[in-house]
């Protein structure tokens, strides 16, 4: 089936049906005549013919640093949900936490034209700057906060800071920290600024120092909290960047034969699923990574109706979710 077929078995002209399929104008009349022969014949217009005659390919390019991961995945969700509803497919590329990666991706989407790109940044070096600087397709950026980028990020500092100030409300004195990589704004930097800063104003601003950077896995948190406990321990509190990092310290502390919460009270940030199926249950941090995917999305499809509009920031908020490991439903 062509153009001029579809045409004559509706009894339009081939301009309608042209108009019909790029949503131009038209009777409906004549839709409803075009939209049934459509149907009847199954006919499918060629996505690469569209491209050209249209210069848009209705597929955006999603850069991620872990696909099998909790965040990840809910803000995937955010993101099909919105984009699926207006006809566009979507291109995953998986970095494996690698920031060159990153990069590498940025370029290939730039020469396969997507209409444009979501990327979920861990970290931003003047390489990645210069990308987004140059990329020919809008960019939106999820869970980091650049300035003149459209973004979607989190409250990390706060919720740190008020994870941390439960634990000394709780009565906790000796604490210590599992952070992530400073060159992380979010992960690393806002959530280590808090650590700090919520210790100096309840008078323990000397324990800032209580910190051992971990990667974003349970073993790193394992192995990081031994380290963590051989250079500061006895520890009554151990905050967590991450919920894996949470996790693989919880392995550490049974392995000493500590009890949570009764020795040393724990905490993760991310609201994952792992922090409801462990022995006791991690208390948390949730975000919502799904509304982050979401709106996102909806930035980037803002951008596309609108090139020249101003970049624009969302902050989203969180929620503490407090489980066993910090004594909620203790006897």
């Amino acid at each position: 089936m062509n153009i001029a077929e579809i045409a004559k078995l509706a009894g339009v002209s081939p301009s309608a049906v042209s108009r019909y399929l790029n949503q131009g104008y038209l009777s409906q009349e004549k839709k409803e005549a075009i939209r049934k022969v459509i149907q009847e014949t199954g006919y499918r217009p060629l996505a690469q013919a569209q491209s050209l005659r249209t210069r848009k390919t209705k597929t955006i390019g999603v850069v991620l640093p872990k696909i099998d991961s909790f965040s990840i995945s809910s803000v995937m969700v955010g993101i099909d949900s919105v984009l699926e509803a207006k006809g566009f497919q979507i291109l995953l590329a998986d970095t494996r936490n690698d920031p060159a990666k990153e990069l590498e991706y940025l370029d290939i989407f730039d020469d396969q034209r997507v209409d444009g790109v979501i990327l979920i940044g861990t970290v931003f070096t003047p390489k990645h700057m210069a990308a987004l600087k140059k990329s020919r397709a809008p960019v939106v950026v999820v869970g980091q906060q650049l300035a003149g980028v459209s973004c979607v990020h989190h409250d990390d500092y706060h919720a740190f800071y008020d994870m941390t100030k439960l634990l000394i409300d709780k009565g906790c004195r000796r604490l210590g920290c599992l952070g992530a990589l400073p060159q992380d704004k979010a992960v690393g930097q806002a959530r280590s600024r808090a650590w700090a800063d919520a210790l100096r104003d309840a008078g323990l601003g000397d324990q800032a120092a209580h910190m051992v950077v971990a990667d974003f896995t349970i073993a790193s948190g394992r192995e990081k909290a031994g380290e963590l406990w051989e250079s500061w321990g006895p520890l009554d509190a151990v905050v967590c960047a991450t919920d894996t990092m949470a996790v693989g310290a919880l392995q550490y502390l049974k392995g000493r034969g500590l009890r949570v919460p009764e020795d040393v009270r724990l905490t993760g940030q991310g609201g994952s699923d792992l922090c409801q199926v462990t022995t006791p249950t991690i208390t948390t941090i949730r975000y919502f990574y799904e509304d982050s995917g979401a709106n996102a999305a909806a930035l980037l499809l803002e951008r596309l109706e609108n090139p020249d509009a101003p970049a624009k920031e969302v902050k989203l908020g969180y929620a503490i979710v407090e489980n066993e490991s910090t004594g909620a439903g203790a006897l």
